[in-house]
């Protein structure tokens, strides 16, 4: 309906080796980064570490420093403060295993009411989470990531052919591994929001794939003459507009969510932008050149 790119002759299946280089360094850190999460390293939310956390609201913001030490001074280990100032908010994590869950967020709230009584805290939230129910929480996660993939590959096996669903898979774990192997390199929190945002990445990265492989399918049946590798570059430059239209949709919006959503959903905006942006790439450069490495470079005109 709307053409923002008309009459490219973009080469894109020229750039495909050195593509695969950026895409072989992002999924490396990702596996590395996968390995350091099931391990139990990295930094792991109390989702999959284990342990407790309070949101405490304040009359008005304390100083993050006095918090730290007066906690500090009650034998607390591992703490980690994370302010929320717009809406006067204090959140409270102590990750790993303590001897007593409930004992934790007892001395947390108790210290907070006796030293910043003039501050009026009042707890809004406590979540505790224990190290076995973390431990299956992070193996549950990755199944889920798998199972996703699973589906993905039978619908494009069905819908296409299996050429298709193989690079859709791929540029699926692809797109995941990317995401995840940026949050640990940032140093950012692995949690259940995070592994939301994966599956959304997923679904994401397959419908940008579909819509590039439709047309790849459709000039297969008129451009029986042409090598497959041009076929791949006239289609990925004809529907070049709609995949425009579609990223940059969804990317002002996460974006909107990353600079105005707040601290509280600010990794998970992240996520989804950084998702987009390699989920349009991986649809150009992952997910279209396994048609032509996998199917060959010629068409099956029997068929």
């Amino acid at each position: 309906m709307i053409e923002l790119i008309k009459n490219t002759k973009i080469d894109f299946m020229g750039k495909r080796k050195f593509m695969f280089v950026i895409s072989g360094v992002l999924v490396s850190l990702g596996i590395f980064g996968l390995v350091m999460i099931w391990s139990g390293h990295g930094n792991l939310g109390i989702d999959f570490a284990g342990g407790t956390e309070v949101q405490v609201k304040f009359s008005k913001m304390v100083p993050m420093s006095e918090v730290r030490s007066a906690l500090e001074a009650t034998g607390l280990k591992g703490l980690q403060l994370q302010e929320l100032p717009t809406v006067n908010k204090l959140i409270v994590m102590v990750k790993g295993k303590q001897e007593t869950l409930g004992g934790v967020s007892n001395t947390i709230v108790s210290t907070l009411r006796s030293r910043f009584a003039a501050a009026s805290p009042v707890v809004d939230l406590t979540t505790e989470v224990g190290p076995k129910v973390g431990s299956r929480l992070r193996k549950d996660a990755i199944v889920a990531i798998l199972f996703a993939t699973l589906g993905i590959l039978a619908y494009i096996t069905l819908r296409f052919q299996f050429r298709f669903s193989v690079g859709a898979a791929i540029a699926t774990f692809h797109d995941v591994f990317a995401v995840l192997g940026v949050f640990y390199l940032m140093g950012k929190e692995i949690n259940l929001i995070l592994i939301s945002a994966l599956l959304i990445i997923a679904g994401y990265s397959l419908t940008d794939t579909v819509v590039v492989f439709d047309r790849i399918r459709e000039n297969m049946r008129f451009m029986l003459k042409e090598p497959v590798e041009k076929i791949v570059n006239v289609s990925i430059n004809e529907v070049l507009s709609r995949t425009a239209i579609t990223s940059l949709t969804v990317l002002f919006s996460s974006l909107s969510l990353l600079f105005f959503g707040g601290e509280v959903i600010h990794d998970f905006a992240l996520a989804i932008t950084l998702g987009v942006i390699v989920g349009t790439y991986s649809s150009w450069f992952v997910a279209s050149p396994m048609v032509i490495l996998i199917g060959g470079k010629t068409i099956n005109r029997k068929r």
